[in-house]
């Protein structure tokens, strides 16, 4: 397989001197050209045939929002990875970016502290998120379809909705929770792998556009039917029961899957406090995060749907849960909120008529 080849985009000298010497150590990608500014962008985008760029969001001139806009008119799935601050301005930013149709983002080395530290943590970040994005794509099953396990008969009903996603899941969440009423019966949680701040953002932006309340994760904080609570970045998120309540827990334990807020430590915690009834959702994602959580969940009875591979933007989450047999179905993203819906009317209806 030819290496990846990359356009650097940064009105920083610096930057991208620095960005191309941190790329240039890995054999399987190449730097095929950086560009000062957006116009220069576009203008080498035909001469060097990139198949990934990186894209600093500030620049003068023509910004890196609107060279997005641009680029997307012209190459639609040309990858292109942002750089933005870590701030609140550079995470609004960002998730314009994204909204925008940027496949991902690394912030910016710090410019005080470790530096050496801070340019290895980019340097992993944003190789790992080249080749994901880059990398070949292996049929998935059809969407509907029913990997080689059986799944057990629903038994309970479902009395909570866990989410983990991590790459494409911002413009996920945004497509998807605005599909749940406000008098949606049960709690929503969810892990979305993004830093500290940026995950309040998301909340508050979410919090605008959905029915339901979207909050960041607060420690103590009681779960409320209609409710949807975000684990804060560099965070992990539990759910533990406290008599007839549910609680969620904030801790900064060791990170999982080289994740802090981890899906699987959502899940295992869900799946402790709830039993059977659990309703799981894996959507697009980098990585394996959510598959031993999922495990977790199926042996406890619960239930696990995940995102199929056409409308993920990376099936690394979905798709690891669907290679270890741990969902009984796959949907497109637009059929993920109406079956969640199904499910959960479906089976808390069912479990009244069950009772004397």
């Amino acid at each position: 397989m030819p290496p990846v080849r990359v356009l650097i985009v940064d009105d920083s000298a610096v930057t991208r001197k620095v960005v191309s010497q941190l790329l240039a150590a890995d054999p399987e990608i190449v730097v095929a050209g950086t560009a000062a500014d957006g116009i220069q962008a576009l203008s080498k985008i035909p001469e060097v045939k990139p198949d990934l760029v990186t894209l600093d969001i500030e620049m003068p001139g023509m910004d890196g929002l609107e060279t997005l806009v641009e680029i997307r008119k012209l190459y639609p799935k040309l990858p292109v990875i942002m750089f933005s601050a870590l701030t609140e301005r550079g995470g609004t930013a960002t998730l314009n970016a994204l909204a925008r149709g940027a496949s991902d983002y690394v912030t910016k080395p710090a410019q005080s502290g470790n530096s050496e530290l801070s340019r290895e943590r980019v340097r992993e970040e944003l190789i790992r998120k080249i080749k994901s994005l880059c990398g070949a794509r292996v049929p998935g099953p059809r969407p509907g379809s029913m990997p080689a396990f059986a799944p057990s008969q629903p038994q309970g009903r479902i009395d909570v909705v866990a989410i983990g996603t991590s790459t494409g899941g911002p413009n996920a969440l945004t497509a998807l929770l605005p599909q749940f009423a406000a008098d949606f019966p049960v709690p929503i949680v969810i892990v979305q792998h993004m830093p500290a701040l940026f995950t309040r953002l998301l909340a508050d932006r979410l919090n605008v556009l959905a029915r339901l309340h979207v909050q960041e994760g607060k420690e103590g904080q009681k779960l409320q039917p209609g409710e949807v609570w975000i684990a804060p970045g560099d965070y992990h998120m539990t759910v533990s029961r406290e008599g007839a309540d549910f609680v969620l827990g904030i801790n900064q334990n060791p990170q999982e899957n080289s994740c802090r807020p981890a899906v699987d430590v959502l899940f295992r915690s869900v799946a402790q406090s709830y039993g059977a009834n659990v309703l799981a959702v894996i959507l697009t994602g980098m990585g394996s995060d959510g598959t031993r959580g999922s495990e977790a969940i199926r042996k406890a009875g619960g239930d696990v749907i995940v995102q199929d591979e056409a409308s993920s933007v990376v099936w690394g989450m979905p798709g690891n849960i669907v290679a270890a047999h741990l969902t009984d179905r796959i949907y497109p993203l637009d059929c993920i909120g109406p079956e969640v819906v199904r499910r959960v009317s479906m089976r808390r209806s069912l479990a009244s008529a069950a009772r004397p």
